[in-house]
């Protein structure tokens, strides 16, 4: 039999590609004549395709998430996002049959193969143009929450930029800034609840057509979330309420004592409790960069060979200005094996902890860019939240400015507390998130748009405790319209969960012995998406697990930790 492939394309090559040219080096795959000889070949082609089309549509939402107002970024990242990329999932389904009919699979692909079979067995034909339609809806919920400034003092301040004004010790300043926040969104809340509202049609039309009852029973099986269940996450919301809300019940007590106030108010979070301004890590994104490098070169020099390069090839973008997307993210470049880190540094210290997040997906992505194949290298996204996660914890003790980090030591005290209370509070509002989408496309009320919002209220009501909302209800519930996942990645939060929990046990091991604990981590990164979770996990020395036991362990550890660095911050 003879086999020729044609030479795969670069993303340049399709970056201006219409459908019709995209579609063609797709069918000449399909076309192909296929048996296992050359199995290996066709694989390698149809990879090297994928890699070039993936890294080309990622370029264009980079460029549009960058500058939300140019029209002509919107229109390229829109024609791959809602045209283009919903058609190639059709044909790498039709791919994916080709191999399945093969019954091929060595060990290494089982896990690829295992993913294949199961969208395979989800696709529908009449499902494509629902995610077009969802794809569109996405770029309108980002071009709006995009563009939202606010008037501070006759000047335009986008909402990142608040940050640090919600870190103010004066309260009435704290407080100005937190509705500000707030009320920039309430303008919207009709127009965003109208796109959600057809999100939630679409969705539920998705699942229909593919044979579910719902759309969490869809996501289930379209993320293929193969080692647990909705009644697992059921579980972590339990063991939150359990072990997480009491203890960060504990911390808003705590504040209030310290700030000496009848009640904690929203706005009074993100302030130091002892009266202290605000932590001002550095003065401006390249100091950001400079200190970020000497510390990944204490974790690993690995790692800081790897975040060199990214600096120099140009893979950051970090600062916050008018038109750019909210929020943060790491994309991937998989024809050239690189990330690209985006986020909105406004000078405050949860900017730190954000690139160190985001470089531990950065690093993953350099790491399983050594496997063969594109959907070897991409595991769960359990397992990419918890090479983030992981890095936050194991970076942190080179935060101090005697090592090159950002902090003196009172700083340094300060900000390893905020990071402990924030990783608590993460997790309440990691359940609360997930139980609310669940809620959301299980109830039967999911279409209606009070009883979402009621829903967000009980929810919040269930894990969130110790916080005055008295006179703020509108405000409370504006807050689900400001978390991007619930309309861009329905079902993607569960992940920060557990990964924290893995993230957790990885920063324990640290503490025994931390070059072992970098090792494993950097081994479990390495291995992609060839095993299962809980393999990954077991490499990087974690249990998966959603045991109430697990979580009790680590919520004492965290909170033993805390007491250590109060102690440290009495005595600075």
């Amino acid at each position: 039999m003879t086999v020729t492939v044609d030479p795969p394309p670069t993303p340049a090559q399709l970056a201006n590609a219409t459908w019709e040219e995209v579609s063609r080096r797709y069918q000449a795959l399909l076309d192909q004549p296929l048996d296992r000889s050359h199995v290996e070949m066709w694989l390698a082609a149809w990879s090297a395709l994928d890699s070039a089309l993936m890294e080309a549509a990622g370029l264009a939402m980079i460029a549009y998430t960058c500058d939300t107002a140019d029209p002509a970024k919107e229109a390229v990242h829109l024609r791959f996002a809602s045209e283009i990329l919903p058609r190639v999932e059709e044909l790498g389904v039709r791919l994916a049959d080709r191999l399945l009919a093969l019954d091929y699979a060595p060990p290494a692909l089982e896990q690829m193969v295992l993913r294949f079979r199961t969208h395979s067995e989800i696709f529908r034909q009449a499902n494509v143009p629902l995610f077009m339609e969802t794809e569109q809806l996405d770029t309108r919920y980002q071009k709006v929450t995009g563009g939202l400034t606010v008037n501070w003092d006759g000047v335009e301040k986008t909402i990142p930029e608040l940050q640090r004004h919600l870190q103010s010790p004066d309260r009435a300043i704290r407080e100005r800034a937190w509705r500000a926040s707030s009320a920039a969104y309430l303008v919207h809340r009709d127009e965003l609840s109208g796109v959600f509202d057809r999100l939630f049609e679409l969705r539920q039309e998705i699942a229909r057509n593919a044979g579910f009852a719902d759309y969490e029973a869809y996501a289930f099986r379209a993320k293929c979330r193969f080692d647990y269940t909705p009644a697992d996450c059921a579980r972590f919301h339990d063991a939150v309420e359990r072990h997480v809300t009491p203890a960060v019940e504990r911390l808003h007590r705590r504040r209030r004592e310290q700030m000496r106030l009848t009640s904690v108010r929203p706005w009074d979070l993100g302030a130091d409790p002892k009266g202290r301004p605000g932590l001002a890590p550095f003065r401006d994104v390249e100091e950001l960069v400079a200190r970020t490098r000497t510390m990944f070169r204490q974790v690993s020099p690995a790692l800081g060979q790897e975040y060199d390069t990214m600096v120099h090839e140009g893979l950051l973008d970090l600062g916050t200005r008018k038109g750019k997307a909210p929020g943060g993210y790491c994309e991937t470049l998989p024809h050239r094996g690189r990330p690209f880190i985006f986020m909105n540094a406004a000078g405050v210290a949860d900017d730190v902890s954000t690139l160190l997040h985001e470089a531990g997906h950065a690093f993953h992505a350099f790491s399983s860019h050594a496997q063969a194949l594109v959907w070897q290298r991409q595991p769960g996204l359990e397992a990419c939240e918890l090479a983030s996660m992981s890095m936050e914890l194991l970076a942190a003790p080179f935060l101090g400015r005697d090592l090159g980090g950002f902090y003196n030591r009172e700083e340094l005290a300060r900000a390893r507390t905020e990071h402990l209370e924030d990783i608590l509070i993460t997790l309440q509002h990691v359940a609360g998130v997930d139980a609310f989408q669940s809620w959301i496309y299980t109830s039967g009320e999911g279409a209606d748009p009070a009883a979402r919002d009621r829903a967000w209220v009980r929810l919040r009501d269930r894990f969130e405790r110790g916080v005055d909302w008295s006179g703020l209800e509108k405000e409370r519930i504006i807050r689900w319209y400001r978390q991007p996942h619930i309309f861009l990645s329905p079902f993607y939060y569960i992940e920060y969960g557990i990964a924290q929990l893995g993230a957790l046990q990885v920063w324990r091991n640290s503490l025994r012995d931390r070059a072992d604990a970098v090792a494993r981590y950097r081994a479990a990164l390495a291995l992609g998406a060839t095993r299962p979770l809980p393999e990954i996990f077991a490499a990087a020395g974690a249990r998966f697990s959603f045991e109430p036991e697990l979580m009790g362990e680590l919520v004492a550890l965290v909170e033993e930790e805390l007491g250590r660095w109060e102690e440290t911050s009495a005595a600075a």
